[in-house]
């Protein structure tokens, strides 16, 4: 035991020697921010994009947790998939260990063993102490993990329990809880396993799919048996060193012994077979692998493929935590699967566990797109390949099934933003648009499958509600979600008119429909003292809608959002929706009663927890206000987002939260659909962004306090050296090429911009 805990000391000071270097940026990496509060952050191991995901699956008997992690709770295992920050209900928990000592008589009944302290973690590694006082260390690659047991040196017997039936379970009975469908698992005769799971369901309610694994013990076996069992009760069969295998819910697992206080395991998996999973773990975690050596491994990967994308001269070691934990936690999925699709042969890239185009659209794909343009445009091609097999873009995906579509078909307005931003590449653009108009035209399979929370219309692709949208020009309650569907379907059908109007092919009829969420907008909606939002209607008129309710849900007129927030949705059309609202100042007056503390009878209007109203903060460019723009913005940055474990306002969303704080940073805010973005002012004096192919974005600020808590309103900008009096620049100002913004800041709000306002494309008669 000494000498475990002597190894364990040695590599401590092997991180903190490494975290001195001035290029290592995981240093500033904390995996457990937004891992409480509902963040759902997932702390454990992973390369970026990374199909594995290898970490703790805890228990406390009366919360999700979503990630796998939960603070308080008994560890029931540690698995080698995850979702990062998801939220709805639990996926994955699959290919699983769990360390146990002494005679384990049922192996297969649930068991969960307690935690010892509190667990450690940085970039690459995981640490965790059980009750029972066993260290497990774990580590990883992109398609394998590693782990390293020190059991006490005591004679009781060193245990660690493979179970293929293990998943994470649902506590909140929504009709989304996984379900394993059956298994095998096979002992060679050199001590090695081979297996796979089948599952079902999760948040995006995917039918049954299979996972394979072959895993490895570098420490010598004593005894290995396998078990199978009907139901948690116990195991019903045993045999020493032979194999299970069924097609039923029978559940397998194997139990393997050893002599030896310290056992290290690698394991690989695959979604195709179980030799692609040994394959995957000899290219990857071959034998003789050194622990320590594959952390630094995925720190390197980290610091030179994410986190030096960004440089700044910040010494705040607060906002370097938040900006590279961000930087973080928004790469860890989609999964990069290619090469791993079982259900057709492509030789396009494959990415799934898509969580989901509705959180990630406003600001996360464009974040990805400025960072990791290679991997955007893979992205791309990977969702326009699953039209092209299976009819419909992904909203979200995970399991290799699209599901579950929460508004609007937001894949459209994801490839509309790349398009305008020029990405070409290998992209077949003739299909994507192609898959667009699929979206906007045929409505998906009404009934298959019925989604019991919203049994109306499926959830699983497309835009279940088109029938009304195309006859009516807005959406009947006949249909759930139908406010907030209305102004996003309003939004996607803007997406394909600008890419329809760049390839030459008909465009107007789109850029009319786009419009159409003004039908929604009933001028004789009044709440506290504002006039004109988008309600419920019908054929006979305008129903009633209570404007400032945004607890919504699947069954609901409105999804995660007031008709209060949703009215400011639709900015594509942002000098209509202007002049609906009562002109400049009556929209000003709004958007200021929507930041005005405990406005909404004792709380804030304002919902920093969800995605809608993420680009309301800075919709003030749109009246040349971005004083205002800057003082909401960065004060809700600072007041609702820290180094903390509930770090975040709400469920990180796939890294939608982490994106739009890292966006705050930076000092712009993309709007999707078309090449603009709204200025306000950054947080550092210095930062450089990595745009790719050996261009940079350079960003300056002088007379701040660099760190952004004070001196942050706009005296005077230069943009590429030319003084700038307008609220936005567009891509090809300083992306396309790279470039450079110069910001005079002060104490006090200067009015610098009197140029032209943000374009409104839909608000002008031709469009544009």
């Amino acid at each position: 035991m000494a000498g475990s805990i002597l190894r364990h000391f040695v590599y401590l000071v092997l991180v903190l020697t490494v975290s001195c270097q001035a290029d290592d940026y995981t240093q500033y990496v904390d995996v457990f921010i937004g891992t409480d509060g509902g963040g759902n952050d997932f702390p454990g191991v992973s390369r970026p994009f990374g199909m594995v995901k290898l970490g703790p699956d805890v228990l406390n008997g009366k919360n999700d947790a979503y990630s796998g992690y939960a603070s308080t709770g008994n560890f029931s295992g540690f698995s080698l998939m995850h979702e990062q920050g998801t939220g709805g209900a639990p996926k994955y928990g699959t290919v699983t260990q769990l360390p146990l000592v002494g005679n384990i008589s049922d192996p297969l009944s649930n068991i969960t063993v307690g935690r010892n302290g509190t667990d450690q973690a940085s970039v690459g590694y995981y640490n965790a102490w059980t009750n029972e006082s066993v260290m497990i260390e774990l580590a990883g690659t992109h398609r394998a993990g590693m782990f390293r047991y020190t059991f006490p040196s005591s004679d009781d017997t060193k245990n660690v329990l493979v179970d293929a039936s293990h998943f994470l379970p649902d506590f909140r009975g929504s009709g989304l809880a996984q379900t394993y469908q059956g298994g095998n698992i096979t002992v060679f005769n050199d001590g090695h396993y081979e297996g796979n799971g089948a599952y079902n369901n999760g948040w995006n309610r995917s039918p049954d799919w299979s996972i394979y694994f072959c895993g490895y013990f570098d420490t010598t076996i004593t005894t290995n048996t396998t078990y199978n069992a009907t139901d948690s009760t116990g195991s019903i069969a045993q045999s020493s060193g032979s194999a299970f295998s069924n097609s039923s819910e029978t559940r397998v697992g194997a139990l393997f012994s050893f002599n030896s206080s310290d056992v290290v395991s690698r394991v690989g998996i695959s979604w195709i077979s179980t030799t692609r999973a040994c394959q995957n773990l000899e290219n990857e975690i071959p034998p003789n692998s050194n622990f320590t050596q594959l952390i630094e491994e995925t720190k390197t990967e980290w610091n030179n493929d994410v986190l030096s994308k960004i440089k700044t001269s910040a010494t705040n070691t607060t906002s370097l935590q938040l900006l590279y934990s961000s930087l973080y936690f928004m790469h860890l999925i989609p999964t990069n699967q290619t090469g791993e699709q079982p259900a057709w042969n492509s030789t396009e890239p494959y990415y799934q566990d898509i969580f989901t185009f509705w959180d990630l659209f406003r600001c996360g794909t464009a974040l990805m797109h400025v960072l990791q343009p290679v991997a955007y445009e893979e992205q791309l091609r990977s969702i326009i390949d699953i039209w092209r097999n299976e009819g419909y873009l992904p909203d979200a995906r995970s399991s290799n099934y699209n599901g579950r579509t929460q508004g609007g078909s937001n894949a459209d307005n994801v490839l509309a933003d790349a398009y305008v931003k020029g990405v070409r590449g290998q992209i077949n653009w003739h299909d994507g648009f192609a898959a667009m108009v699929k979206d906007a035209e045929v409505q998906p399979n009404n009934t298959d499958p019925v989604d019991p929370q919203a049994p109306d219309s499926s959830t699983k692709e497309g835009r279940g509600a088109l029938p009304d949208w195309l006859e009516y020009g807005f959406i009947s309650p006949n249909y759930t979600r139908s406010v907030s569907r209305a102004v996003e379907y309003a939004y996607n059908d803007f997406s394909l008119y600008q890419v329809a109007k760049g390839l030459g092919e008909q465009s107007d009829q789109y850029l009319n429909r786009s419009r159409n969420w003004r039908n929604h907008f009933n001028p004789d909606a009044t709440a506290l003292g504002f006039s004109g939002f988008v309600t419920a209607r019908n054929l006979s008129g305008f129903q009633e809608t209570d404007v400032m309710d945004s607890t919504g849900y699947w069954g609901d007129l409105l999804y995660e959002g007031s008709a209060w927030a949703y009215s400011f949705t639709d900015i594509h059309d942002a000098a209509a929706m202007i002049d609906l609202m009562g002109g400049s100042t009556a929209f000003e007056e709004r958007l200021n009663k929507t930041f005005e503390a405990g406005a909404n009878d004792g709380s804030n209007i304002f919902d920093p927890t969800n995605e809608p109203m993420f680009a309301v903060p800075y919709l003030y460019n749109y009246i040349n206000r971005p004083d205002l723009t800057v003082l909401q913005s960065r004060t809700i940055a600072k007041s609702n987002y820290s180094t903390s474990s509930s770090g975040l306002p709400g469920n990180s969303d796939a890294g939608a939260m982490q994106t739009w704080l890292i966006w705050n940073m930076i000092g712009l805010y993309p709007v999707t659909g078309q090449n603009t973005f709204l200025i306000h002012s950054p947080w550092f004096d210095e930062m450089v962004i990595d745009l790719g192919s050996g261009k940079e974005l350079n960003i300056t600020a002088t007379g701040g306090d660099n760190n952004g808590d004070s001196q942050y309103y706009v005296q005077e900008l230069r943009v590429n050296g030319q003084s700038w009096n307008q609220t936005w620049l567009t891509w090809q100002d300083v992306f396309e090429d790279g470039g450079s913004l110069e910001f005079e800041l002060g104490d006090e709000p200067q009015q610098w911009a009197m140029g032209p306002l943000p374009p409104s494309p839909a608000s002008e008669s031709t469009g544009s």
